[in-house]
């Protein structure tokens, strides 16, 4: 019965298992369907005929390398094609499950290694110049510019991402010497509060015309309600424009310039890898690349014996 199934007909299966029994969102559902269609597509055309589910057992893995081959030949990049194999890997899951099919040659394919971001964090001069013209901006209200100083120098200050600083709540004020964050992958960690950071908080609170009642967010949007990951973008966006800085000054960004400015102090790279709560060390590694390219260009411009060489 598997045989005379073909491959986009149990695509649509598997997308309905997606949305009905999985629930994933709509986004997600499609974006599994346009990396299959593609599959099915390129199978189509590498076979010369509409593959169906027999066929799909006996690819080999010259056939999946023509497959990944074609789709860099199409000017997709490696991250792509990561997901595209897990696309193909989940679906193939689903094929063996429900009509017993089964690839073992996809096993020996290696998703392509993507390059890793390095972090583009901002200098000591542009976080705290940022922060300043945030609590400076006479074109609002005093309390917004207290929320928006106070929600940089929280960024800055303790290392935290966007979504944990918004998710704070009017139970986390005052400000304790510690906050105990709850990160990505559930990962809980603790999180010194510098009392710069404490006083710009506790500046802004007393300042804010809302009722901060436990459960309410703390950071509050202009109307009252809490203030979105977006219009924490679009501050940003503003501020960057009047100070001239690239595109990369983000919210996040502080969060590398915290991590950064700390390792340039003499700071040890476990502890920071607490403090930011990654799983891994390697991640943080990141950082200490980025202080040593920085330490380089300086030797380069200023030690005496690398401006012999130039000369």
């Amino acid at each position: 019965m598997a045989d005379r199934v073909l491959l986009f007909e149990a695509m649509r299966a598997f997308a309905d298992h997606l949305s009905g029994e999985r629930r994933l969102s709509p986004r997600t559902v499609e974006a599994y369907g346009r990396d299959l269609e593609q599959l099915d597509s390129f199978l189509t055309g590498h076979l010369g005929k509409r593959p169906d589910l027999r066929v799909l057992a006996g690819l080999s893995p010259g056939d999946w390398r023509a497959f990944l081959a074609a789709r860099r030949g199409e000017g997709v990049g490696p991250r792509t094609l990561q997901r595209q194999l897990s696309a193909v890997r989940a679906f193939l899951g689903y094929a063996r499950r429900r009509w017993g099919i089964e690839n073992a040659s996809l096993a020996l394919i290696d998703a392509p290694k993507a390059p890793r971001r390095t972090p583009r964090p901002v200098s000591r001069t542009a976080a705290l110049d940022l922060i300043a013209d945030a609590a400076a901006n006479i074109d609002l209200p005093d309390w917004v510019r207290r929320r928006d100083g106070a929600l940089l120098t929280l960024l800055y200050g303790a290392g935290l991402r966007i979504s944990e600083a918004l998710s704070l709540t009017g139970a986390d004020t005052p400000l304790p010497d510690v906050l105990r964050m709850t990160g990505k992958g559930g990962k809980t960690r603790i999180v010194p509060v510098l009392p710069a950071v404490r006083d710009a908080v506790e500046a802004y609170v007393e300042a804010c015309p809302f009722e901060l009642e436990r459960d309410d967010a703390l950071f509050r949007a202009v109307r009252g309600g809490p203030m979105t990951p977006r219009a924490a973008q679009s501050m940003m966006q503003a501020l960057r424009s009047r100070l001239g800085l690239a595109a990369t000054a983000t919210p996040h960004a502080l969060r590398h310039a915290f991590a950064t400015h700390l390792l340039a102090g003499g700071g040890d790279l476990r502890a920071i890898q607490e403090l930011l709560g990654h799983a891994s060390l390697s991640t943080t590694q990141v950082y200490a690349e980025i202080e040593a390219e920085g330490l380089m260009r300086v030797h380069a411009a200023t030690h005496p014996r690398a401006r012999k060489g130039r000369q």
